[in-house]
């Protein structure tokens, strides 16, 4: 039986992942077609699309996300929707058959988005004592083997220490030193 692959249309709305604030962690509200799931179900929302360009069996996905853009969450309790985008990708592929151990995601973030990646204390320190939104949906992608790298130029411009961030987020020596690398390892760049 032939599957149909899902295709992210929410990249191409503004306000595709529309989300709110919750106690523990900010759930994306469900857009009109779009859905979660199979893999993230909190947020990575994705809408079912008959597509007549099919993925070729034995596609193997090797994707990095470039990721400046902040949630401005702590002002709003969103998640960072340019990290969000790494969740619909997986959520897309794999509903249209391509075995997740078949996608390798990076993130390479730098600017205000290094902001969302910080973990509890220093989120709190820096807004106000609020909890970080995109904690829960970066801790889940380090879950599923993305990569997640901030640029040191830019941790040491907000001075933002690496013991300040998330368990599992790496720091490199720069956002360009990173995206290099990830894209001589076969890493496409996501437009």
């Amino acid at each position: 039986m032939a599957f149909r692959p899902l295709f992210l249309l929410g990249l191409m709305l503004g306000a595709a992942s529309a989300t709110t604030a919750t106690a523990t962690t900010a759930i994306a509200e469900p857009l009109a077609g779009f859905h979660t799931g199979p893999v993230f179900t909190q947020f990575g929302q994705v809408a079912s699309v008959d597509a007549d360009f099919p993925i070729p069996p034995g596609t193997e996905f090797k994707v990095l996300f470039n990721v400046t853009d902040g949630a401005d969450g702590a002002d709003k309790g969103k998640i960072n929707q340019d990290v969000e985008s790494a969740a619909r990708f997986i959520n897309m592929q794999v509903a249209a058959g391509v075995p997740i151990d078949r996608i390798h995601l990076a993130i390479v973030a730098h600017g205000p988005a290094i902001l969302d990646l910080l973990g509890p204390k220093a989120y709190a320190a820096r807004f106000k004592g609020r909890k970080n939104p995109s904690r829960a949906m970066v801790e889940q992608l380090l879950a599923k083997s993305v990569q997640i790298v901030v640029c040191g130029q830019t941790s040491a411009a907000q001075k933002v220490a690496h013991a300040d961030l998330l368990p599992g987020v790496k720091t490199a020596l720069s956002a360009m030193t990173a995206s290099t690398l990830f894209q001589q390892q076969g890493y496409t760049l996501n437009p």
